[in-house]
């Protein structure tokens, strides 16, 4: 790689992922580009809530990043430190430590799971931030519901048999709609589980659900979940999680033996080691996505704080803002007068359960099978290569028409096999 002429990216997500592509077109001959990650494959995050409700496999969820390059070079490693002075980077790899010098530098390397806002939620609730977490709350899922057939305790039977889901936005919505359908779904392959010793419970402080969508389709996923079964809690507020239950700010407290977590984001410690300025975590940038007094540092995506041109607010941490930010720094970075980022959102989307949505699109509410179809559409366009893309088509109409799948993966490894199981495996 030439140094001088070398643009490196630090993170392999929705937005470093489609800088690379874009640039992996549009670089001259005599410029170099180079992805760094900490994985191999790119996560499409909001997809994870479907993983853990068994409507998709994991490997659907995730698209190998040297796939998406042709010219440019992936490196897996994490990033330890960075030296404006000299323009290099310190990246520890499969080979060790190695040092690597660059041109422009572009931090799009997203934020992390924050489990510090609650008392209890660190040791006792499960996060939803990478394809491990959605792997382990599926697992933890399946086995609560094989325990309760070996129960007899009727209240152990209904606490095990009972999921609450901190949080009422995207991620809580949809993992509560995918959880309670797979619940419904999979019951009859447990035929001494009762439907009542199964519950799903959202738990959100705020007014009503999906904030980040219009009050109508909020309304909207409240009535779906509900008529689901989901136990939906406007107004509720948890102050405290231990192994067996969640204390709600009114002093009640609700028996479960699985809280999963989808609120709280911490930024990447590489943040605060850069000496960059930041806002709640998150690097400030200029206009044009430049990291102001840090000539060749640039930012976007979740870890970047971007004012979108268009209407002077902040641009939101999604995956929408993160692909549209990528190809303003690509026409930025490929040598033409940089310009300030602005674009106009196209509209919101979430899935809350097996073949059910909520959309917002041009002002334009969706809901039920028309706005899921629509998600589904949008994060197919978005994987790489057509022979990937006609591969998870279909197995994803293959999954709308049969029942989940309920296969407990848990990797033993030839040694284990000796070892008792664990409730918590």
């Amino acid at each position: 790689m030439n140094p001088t002429k070398t643009i490196a990216i630090i993170g392999g997500g929705f937005a470093g992922t489609t800088l690379a592509r874009a640039l992996d077109s549009r670089l001259p001959p005599d410029r170099e580009l180079m992805l760094i990650s900490e994985e191999s494959y790119t996560t499409f995050n909001p997809m994870l809530p479907e993983a853990v409700g068994a409507s998709i496999f994991p490997e659907q969820v995730v698209a190998p990043i040297r796939q998406m390059l042709s010219r440019g070079r992936f490196v897996m490693g994490r990033v330890s430190a960075t030296d404006a002075a000299s323009k290099s980077l310190s990246c520890s790899t499969l080979a060790g430590e190695v040092s690597i010098a660059y041109e422009h530098i572009v931090l799009a390397f997203g934020n992390r799971a924050r489990l510090d806002l609650i008392p209890g939620l660190a040791k006792h609730a499960l996060p939803l931030k990478t394809v491990g977490d959605a792997m382990h709350i599926r697992n933890i899922v399946l086995r609560r519901v094989a325990r309760i057939e070996l129960e007899s305790d009727p209240a152990l039977r209904r606490a095990l048999g009972h999921f609450v889901v901190i949080g009422g936005g995207f991620s809580g919505v949809e993992v509560a709609g995918e959880l309670v359908d797979c619940l419904k779904s999979i019951r009859r392959y447990y035929p001494r589980v009762t439907a009542d010793e199964l519950k799903v419970t959202i738990l959100q402080d705020q007014p009503r659900l999906l904030l980040e969508l219009s009050e109508r389709l909020g309304v909207a996923a409240h009535r779906s979940l509900s008529a689901r079964g989901v136990d939906v809690r406007t107004l509720t507020r948890a102050i405290s999680v231990d192994d067996a239950s969640v204390t709600l700010a009114d002093g009640s407290r609700l028996q479960t033996s699985t809280v999963i977590c989808t609120i709280g984001t911490r930024p990447n410690a590489l943040v605060e080691s850069l000496g960059l300025s930041t806002a709640r975590g998150r690097v400030i940038v200029n206009a044009d996505l430049s990291v102001s007094g840090s000539p060749g540092v640039w930012a976007i995506g979740d870890c970047a704080q971007v004012t979108n041109a268009r209407d002077g607010k902040q641009a939101p941490p999604t995956a929408q803002f993160a692909v549209r930010e990528a190809r303003c720094l690509a026409s930025n970075l490929a040598g033409a007068p940089t310009q300030a980022f602005s674009y106009r959102a196209r509209g919101s989307m979430a899935a809350i359960g097996h073949m059910n949505g909520v959309a917002d699109l041009f002002g334009i509410p969706l809901s039920g099978l028309a706005a899921w179809l629509l998600w589904r559409a949008y994060y197919l366009s978005q994987m790489p290569t057509l022979g990937r893309k006609v591969r998870i088509f279909v197995e994803w109409t293959w999954g709308m028409f049969f029942p989940t799948d309920i296969t407990h993966l848990r990797f033993t490894r030839s040694h284990e096999l000796a070892e008792p199981i664990r409730s918590d495996a």
